[in-house]
């Protein structure tokens, strides 16, 4: 049995690697788009998720690696997104619309001790899949085509660690992996000419960093009140980013993009990058009602790094991110009503996003919603369920004829818990 269980991760994992993602527009700078986080849990709190450890015993934290004090049981979580992106531009007046339906979680978390537990998550980091053509017409009737393209995940691999000092603190680390190919291509042609000019960007990535988180959390056990305090800071980095690029001259021969035998490479040239996953770093705190409600608020940070696009250094700018959001549960112990036992989550969030265009912020900002849905036979100390996420939000400006995305996210997941894998103390 856990061989088969063993070998089904893997394959899962497998189909993950192999996904193609929708995306913005703003995915053709640097690595793509960058998914915050692709947990339900964590999404439809607005993201919250330094200061929050889950009353439960079903649910392990991977953003604060500190916060799984509660976690006994093992638990496996299987979750998917389905984004909906309307965009809309003032150059030319066009409007456009991208759907992708992609498994965004893997994860499986169990307790080595009482006070020790650990974790392991697969999950698409950014992705680049976008077709872009921008055509103008001279005075002479001669029309000039600019075509971007772009396609890739970069998936990261996960393996978390929990300690619990005592009743009030916890520590934790995490190992991250980034690994994957992304691709960039520009191509220039015009009406009266079969050739076209490209300049391709082909980066293969293998990075490592870690993260090191904390928590404290008092629980007033006269009124079940309690106050949580988290930080965690990801750094390390150990890139090795090999990006190729290749400017040439050609022609296609079919409708499959078959290049001809006469393509004519104009230059071509290497650079491995080493700062790819900048320092990151979070605060969060949250207060809350044992077993009952939870809210929190949460400050997060990235710096910004330079990075090569098109064979040109292209700076991102310092990241910022406040985010809001919590939990409530009416009341476990009302069997008679089943919506009286379920989890109600909500958030919100504002993000400066790293991307400046021409003096322009793409920030971006949204409201989530949620529930968990417990299984008929789920207890308080058992919990699983069927979660379900909503991410309504904007991106990005009408300003300077640049993009405005306007996005829905649904997200469906399964987390089923049990105590797995454990020896009986009797026969």
């Amino acid at each position: 049995m856990k061989k088969i269980f063993v070998v089904s991760f893997i394959s899962v994992g497998y189909f993950l690697n192999a996904q193609s993602l929708s995306n913005s527009p703003y995915a053709t700078y640097g690595i793509g788009d960058v998914k915050y986080d692709n947990t339900i849990e964590t999404a439809s709190m607005g993201g919250i998720s330094t200061a929050f450890i889950s009353d439960f015993t079903s649910s392990f934290n991977f953003a604060n690696p500190a916060n799984n004090a509660n976690f006994e049981l093992t638990s496996i979580r299987l979750e998917a997104t389905n984004e909906n992106n309307y965009f809309k531009s003032n150059y030319q007046d066009t409007k456009s619309t991208k759907h992708s339906t992609y498994l965004s979680n893997i994860a499986l978390a169990f307790p080595l001790s009482p006070k020790v537990k650990m974790g392991l998550s697969y999950q698409p980091y950014s992705s680049k899949s976008y077709n872009i053509v921008n055509s103008e017409t001279a005075e002479n009737g001669q029309t000039y085509y600019n075509t971007f393209k772009g396609s890739g995940t970069l998936n990261t691999a996960q393996v978390a660690v929990s300690y619990k000092i005592n009743q009030q603190f916890s520590v934790g680390a995490r190992a991250n992996l980034y690994f994957g190919d992304l691709y960039d291509l520009n191509e220039f042609s015009t009406s009266n000419s079969e050739y076209i000019n490209g300049y391709e960007t082909k980066n293969r990535i293998k990075n490592f960093n870690f993260t090191l988180g904390t928590s404290y959390q008092n629980l007033n056990t006269r009124t079940d009140k309690k106050l949580t305090i988290g930080a965690t800071a990801t750094f390390g980095n150990t890139s090795n980013m090999t990006t190729d690029y290749t400017n040439s001259t050609y022609r296609y021969i079919d409708a499959d993009g078959t290049k001809g035998s006469d393509t004519q490479i104009i230059e071509q040239k290497s650079k491995k990058t080493k700062n790819l996953i900048p320092l990151q770093a979070s605060v969060g705190v949250g207060y809350g009602s044992e077993n009952h409600w939870f809210v929190s608020g949460q400050l997060d940070y990235k710096k910004g790094e330079d990075i090569s696009y098109f064979g040109k250094s292209f700076s991102f700018q310092d990241t910022y991110r406040i985010s809001a959001g919590g939990w409530y549960l009416p009341n476990y112990n009302n069997f008679r009503n089943y919506f009286s036992r379920v989890i109600y989550r909500y958030g919100a969030f504002y993000e400066r996003g790293n991307l400046n265009i021409d003096g322009n912020s793409i920030n971006k900002f949204g409201i989530s919603a949620g529930v968990m849905l417990p299984f008929k036979n789920s207890s308080i100390t058992r919990m699983s369920g069927l979660e379900i996420g909503l991410e309504v939000g904007k991106r990005g400006t009408l300003k300077d004829n640049l993009i405005n995305q306007n996005f829905i996210n649904l997200r469906i997941g399964f987390n089923f818990a049990d105590k797995w894998f454990r020896k009986t103390l009797y026969n």
